[in-house]
């Protein structure tokens, strides 16, 4: 589940392992297409920071391979591994070849010490620490690097700011993930790098965007139907966007890496 939900950690559940967490991060796979097709992808430069001189890299909930096909185009030895089958079906169509493995990040299917980096797009929200920690790092070869990554939309940006509230976020991505990247023994500190960058798209897949997260997916069609037209309202009347034919969608990739001690 790479890209899992574009979340900031104001929408952490509370407990990852909860019926209601999995239902949600299950979610995904009734709309895996679109989600791939509306989902950003992340800067190179990023990513390279984030697996180092890794050369074969674990991506542990990886979705429908967002994070993978940066890592291709780096040239890694890339492993995908995610609990959703559809998602994995996605990937294959985008990157065709990689190795496919359905797994949890509780649960890595894979030898031991067969990895120099493990990296999670999108994902660390949704795994158990207790039980995923150790098993990352059962799978890392001894100084193998786990690197933690997510895309934010940067609501600076007050057109952003304010879709973000139609959308019920509750915070500003980009705010507080130092709050909940604790990863501890047997890792070493944790490193921290941000990239600024901007995609543009079209309203429509801006909105595709929207419908592409977790909250849109398990909404009502009531809840869904208002959001759409008060984003299009939106888009229609705000001064920044108003006849734009293109939206400019400014992004923080915010990057965290720790290496096995």
């Amino acid at each position: 589940m790479s890209e899992a939900s574009e979340r900031g950690p104001g929408e952490l559940v509370v407990d990852p392992g909860a019926p209601e967490t999995r239902r949600s991060a299950r979610s995904f796979g009734a709309a895996a297409s679109v989600y791939h097709q509306a989902r950003p992808g992340y800067p190179a430069d990023a990513v390279e920071w984030l697996v180092g001189d890794a050369k074969r890299v674990l991506d542990l909930g990886a979705g429908t391979g967002k994070l993978t096909e940066a890592l291709v185009g780096l040239d890694r030895e890339v492993i995908a591994v995610d609990p959703v089958e559809e998602m994995l079906e996605e990937l294959e169509i985008a990157v065709p070849g990689v190795p496919r493995i359905l797994g949890t990040a509780e649960d890595i299917p894979i030898e031991d010490a067969s990895v120099d980096a493990v990296v999670a797009g999108q994902a660390w929200h949704w795994f158990i620490p207790e039980r995923a920690i150790p098993e990352i790092a059962r799978v890392l070869r001894p100084g193998g690097v786990l690197g933690l990554v997510w895309n934010s939309r940067d609501t600076s940006a007050d057109w952003l700011r304010e879709a973000g509230e139609i959308m019920h976020e509750r915070h500003d991505a980009s705010a507080t993930f130092e709050s909940y990247v604790q990863v501890g023994r047997p890792f070493g500190a944790v490193e921290e790098h941000t990239v600024a960058w901007a995609k543009r798209m079209t309203r429509a897949g801006f909105l595709d965007l929207v419908r592409s997260r977790s909250y849109f997916i398990t909404a009502s069609e009531s809840e869904q139907a208002s959001t759409l037209v008060a984003l299009e309202t939106l888009l229609l009347t705000h001064p920044d966007v108003a006849g734009a034919e293109e939206l400019e969608v400014p992004y923080l990739t915010r990057c965290f890496r720790t290496r096995l001690g």
